[in-house]
């Protein structure tokens, strides 16, 4: 090794023990704080300590972490867009469940295609959430109930070209998503 590679390890060691200073900080003064705003929250003290450490997770995998001026509102921040995403599938999964009660039991899922199935949703709720609803609409309306572009453009009050633009884009977004 020479003596430029060696000063690189020192430098990647030292960065990395800082990393790990602040990480172990966040931690120590600002655990309790995040746990109990998580249980306000979700009010489950289980699901706080899960989405707690899913946070203190996402803030081991930042690169940079020495220009944290405000540590609660950088927890928060994180927590908030993790505790979202954890409604947003507890709203997908329950939905679903819902709509599985209603059929009769010979034709349940088992529980493995179960999970398959809300995962599935969930990834698709994500791949289409960054799109107005207006082109979210659309889509879903023709590629799940079949409904035609005519039918779709009166439901909106758009031209049917418009109509096929918007799924072209919801489709486009789907691609770049994956």
């Amino acid at each position: 090794m020479n003596t430029t590679s060696i000063h690189q390890a020192v430098d990647a060691d030292t960065a990395l023990s800082a990393k790990n200073d602040t990480v172990d900080e966040l931690y120590r003064s600002h655990n309790l704080w995040l746990m109990s705003w998580l249980r306000r929250k979700l009010g489950c003290k289980h699901d706080a300590a899960d989405l707690m450490q899913d946070t203190f997770s996402r803030v081991l995998q930042k690169d940079d972490l020495s220009d944290i001026r405000e540590p609660r509102a950088f927890l928060t921040t994180i927590a908030h867009g993790i505790l979202v995403n954890h409604l947003r599938r507890r709203d997908i999964e329950n939905a679903y469940l819902m709509a599985l009660s209603q059929l009769p039991e010979a034709e349940s899922p088992s529980t493995e295609t179960l999970c398959m199935i809300i995962e599935a949703l969930t990834k698709i709720d994500e791949m289409l959430d960054g799109l107005p609803d207006h082109i979210r609409s659309a889509f879903l309306w023709f590629q799940l109930e079949g409904i035609t572009h005519a039918e779709i453009a009166s439901r909106l009050s758009v031209s049917v070209s418009s109509v096929r633009q918007y799924i072209a884009k919801a489709l486009l977004h789907c691609i770049e998503f994956a």
